[in-house]
């Protein structure tokens, strides 16, 4: 199995397909949303199957509502291990939220609270997914809007105790930290300074929105954006602590046009480049 380089990737929009081809600039791997390629052929697999000749590939889970109360969705699951067999990515990850009640399927990632129980939850559906993939996950920290009075453990302990109790890895998205630490009025370097950055197998990077409301100002991870400058600083901060981690730039909604992209990924990789000769120096 290949492992994700040490540089930056980009989520993979089909639209970029031929300037990807015609000139990748600094990216070394590729993500995709792993709902997006569970039908069985067309023009979505042609092209992967292109891609997946010259780049290390990271699937990037959507739909396994890993905090969901119910049993993990075992079709789904199936179709997962098949696309994992099928392309042999370097990485998988999913998110820690829930995203389906039942039969019924949200259009979102939405939070949980961190109690004992849903600890108990979520590693045993952590568990089941890498036992039926037979590799390794990666858990990623969610934007959040809400806090529960329920929550008896601290966000970066509860991904610490998942990780310890699994095996599993952590991607760790700069956005989503600065989205929620914004929201929840916390310092969102106080928030880094916990987090296990040797557990962290991907980092995500992505834009994100402001709005003004009554109680103050409210940000939403929309990844229709370019990365927001204080990201820009914290991913810089993490980079210069723990050196370079593969890292993805993502942009799901109003894509740009492919040059627009790949800045945001150079601009990244020069973050990368900087904190991997610091190490150098360091050693």
């Amino acid at each position: 199995m290949r492992m994700l380089p040490r540089t930056v990737g980009a989520g993979f929009k089909p639209d970029h397909f031929a300037a990807i081809r015609h000139d990748c600039g600094p990216v070394g791997f590729l993500e995709v949303h792993a709902e997006n390629y569970m039908g069985a052929g067309g023009l979505p697999h042609a092209q992967l199957s292109a891609l997946r000749a010259d780049f290390a590939l990271s699937l990037h889970g959507v739909g396994l509502s890993i905090g969901g109360p119910g049993r993990l969705d075992a079709n789904h699951l199936a179709r997962l291990k098949s696309l994992c067999a099928r392309y042999e990515p370097a990485s998988f990850s999913e998110h820690l939220a829930w995203s389906s009640h039942g039969a019924e399927y949200l259009n979102d990632l939405l939070p949980l609270p961190y109690t004992e129980e849903t600890l108990s939850l979520v590693c045993n559906h952590v568990d089941e997914v890498q036992t039926v993939l037979g590799r390794r996950m990666l858990l990623e920290n969610p934007s959040t809007y809400v806090l529960f009075e329920q929550s008896t453990i601290p966000e970066v302990e509860f991904l610490r105790m998942v990780a310890a109790r699994t095996g599993c890895g952590l991607l760790l998205d700069v956005n989503n930290v600065f989205v929620s630490c914004t929201n929840h009025r916390i310092d969102p370097r106080v928030w880094l300074a916990d987090f296990p950055l040797d557990l962290v197998g991907e980092i995500h990077l992505g834009g994100h929105t402001e709005e003004e409301l009554p109680s103050g100002l409210l940000l939403i991870d929309a990844h229709g954006t370019p990365v927001a400058d204080p990201v820009w600083a914290l991913f810089d901060e993490v980079i210069a602590k723990a050196g370079p981690i593969p890292t993805l730039v993502e942009w799901d909604n109003d894509v740009p046009e492919w040059p627009v992209l790949r800045a945001e990924a150079a601009r990244a990789r020069e973050i990368l480049d900087r904190g991997g000769m610091a190490l150098a120096r360091a050693s």
